[in-house]
């Protein structure tokens, strides 16, 4: 459901930056401004990415196969690699084409028509981009947050120019029209630098800490006695899916069948909090006497040392390969 869902967001996303950039290149012909040129070209780059963006969904949402047993789901991190290479080309094509209009002189001319049409596909703009953004983390899609992020960014463009274009239109100011463009070009690398940045470590798998810390305290918080600790977790994106690897240290006298009720445990508990977006491969380990001091099972009948403390389950200890343990142990 939620794969549908984001489809028809990025549709909707498409649809929007089609009639905005139609209406942008309407405003650019009846008043020549450059730095309405500017925000036309960038909606060239949205109207791009969208098309990028539900290509890589409808890839995103087809099922497992031999070829793909995670998944489609780093089409996602491919799609916003692009989206932010786009945003950073069309950046430095504004500030080229603006340095260049500075020194030729040009004439602009209907300035109050064009800053009508650009303030309502600002609007517009800003509103679509909100939506699509908060869509996008509650479905944990890069490829929405990153196009929320671009429309979003897109307006404050706007807003800028238009601040700067109602300066021109009562001074008379042209030269200020390509300045306008520069600064907003810089602005535009910028954002395009970062979703750069954001799928470039979605693709080499970097570390997510906050997730991490989020995952582990949840565990942490509701699980049962008879889980020791959690050590060697790992985190991996597809997606809107998320693939963990960790080890839990149960019991030792435990059957298979006693370990797999506590896997099994952990499993609902994550998935019920991401609706059902998770995909866990956990490892059982035997305690040892050394996990005795941290072991919380109150019923345990082999106990070789009294227990002390809870080890207190930060990322340090959870990250590492090893069984908790008091610190002088």
């Amino acid at each position: 459901m939620v794969n549908k869902e984001n489809i028809l967001l990025q549709r909707i996303v498409l649809g929007v930056g089609l009639a905005l950039m139609t209406a942008k290149f309407i405003a650019f012909i009846i008043t020549q401004s450059n730095a309405i040129l500017t925000d036309a070209v960038e909606n060239i780059v949205n109207v791009i990415a969208a098309i990028i963006g539900l290509y890589s969904m409808m890839l995103v949402a087809k099922p497992k196969d031999e070829c793909h047993p995670y998944g489609h789901g780093k089409a996602e991190y491919v799609s916003a690699s692009v989206e932010g290479g786009l945003i950073v080309a069309a950046g430095l094509g504004i500030i080229i084409k603006s340095v260049y209009s500075y020194f030729v002189p040009y004439e602009l001319k209907q300035l109050d028509t064009g800053i009508i049409l650009i303030t309502g596909a600002g609007i517009i703009n800003f509103a679509t981009g909100f939506i699509i953004e908060r869509k996008g983390k509650k479905n944990n899609s890069l490829i929405l947050i990153a196009g929320g992020k671009h429309l979003q960014s897109d307006a404050y463009s706007t807003a800028g120019i238009l601040c700067g274009l109602a300066v021109v239109y009562f001074t008379g100011w042209i030269w200020l029209d390509s300045v306008i463009a520069i600064i907003f070009g810089l602005v535009i690398i910028y954002t395009g630098y970062k979703i750069l940045k954001q799928s470039i470590s979605g693709i080499m798998d970097a570390a997510d800490k906050a997730l991490l810390n989020n995952i582990m305290q949840t565990i942490e918080k509701e699980r049962s006695h008879n889980v020791i600790d959690i050590h060697n977790m790992r985190i991996i994106k597809y997606g809107s899916m998320l693939h963990i690897d960790c080890h839990i240290t149960l019991p030792y006298y435990f059957t298979v069948e006693q370990a797999h009720e506590e896997i099994e445990a952990i499993d609902q508990i994550i998935n019920q909090k991401n609706h059902n977006q998770v995909e866990f491969f956990i490892h059982a380990d035997a305690c040892e006497d050394a996990s005795c001091p941290v072991c919380p099972k109150t019923d345990c009948k082999v106990r070789k040392n009294p227990y002390q403390t809870q080890s207190g389950w930060t990322l340090e200890n959870v990250l590492k390969n090893k069984k908790h343990r008091i610190s002088n142990q």
